[in-house]
C-alpha cells in the first residue's frame, strides 16, 4: 500500500510539472514587443504610455531605455530594407533614445495592436495610445509586434534571457 502511494504521488508530481512547463510554454506565446520611439520619448510621453499599457492588462516582463545607433536601427528594420522609406526610419529611430520592453497578457499581439491603434494616428481610434500621443504616420509613438514570430525575434534583438522577468 505505501508503495502504491509513493507512486501516485510521484505520477501527481509529474503531472504537476508537466502542467507548469506547459504553463511557461503557453505564456511566452502571450507576450509581445514594443518600442516607444523617440518621438514619444522626447515628447515626454514615456509614463503615461507605460501606464495605459499597465491599465489595459499588460505585465512587463522586460523594459531598457537606449538609444539605438544608426547601425543598430538598420539591423533591427533590415526587413524593410528594400522599401523606399527605409532610410528615413533608419534616421528617425536612431535619432534620440527609446523605450524597448517586452509585455505580457493573454492574447498579447491583438489586444496589443488595438491598444496602440492604426499606424496613422489621424485615423486611430479615440482613446488608442498613437491617437493620445502620436504626431503622424512617421511619428507614431509606439511599434508593436505583429505576430508571436516578430515578437521573438524583436524581443530577442533588445533582451537576454536574464533580462527578462
Amino acid at each position: 500500500m505505501t508503495a502504491f502511494i509513493s507512486y501516485a504521488l510521484l505520477l501527481n508530481l509529474r503531472v504537476v510539472l508537466l502542467q507548469k512547463k506547459f504553463n511557461q510554454n503557453k505564456m511566452s506565446t502571450n507576450r509581445t514587443f514594443t518600442m516607444i520611439k523617440p518621438d514619444a520619448v522626447a515628447n515626454g510621453h514615456i509614463g503615461a504610455i507605460i501606464n495605459d499599457m499597465t491599465n489595459a492588462g499588460f505585465k512587463i516582463v522586460a523594459l531598457k531605455y537606449t538609444k539605438l545607433t544608426a547601425e543598430t536601427a538598420g539591423k533591427f528594420y533590415e526587413v524593410h530594407k528594400d522599401r523606399p522609406f527605409y532610410g528615413e526610419l533608419v534616421s528617425f529611430m536612431s535619432s534620440g533614445p527609446i523605450v524597448a520592453a517586452i509585455l505580457e497578457k493573454d492574447n498579447a499581439i491583438e489586444d496589443f495592436r488595438k491598444l496602440i491603434g492604426s499606424t496613422n494616428p489621424a485615423e486611430a481610434a479615440e482613446g488608442t495610445i498613437r491617437q493620445k500621443y502620436a504626431k503622424s504616420i512617421d511619428a507614431n509613438a509606439v511599434h508593436g509586434s505583429d505576430s508571436d514570430e516578430n515578437a521573438q525575434i524583436e524581443g530577442d534583438f533588445f533582451f537576454t534571457a536574464q533580462e527578462r522577468f
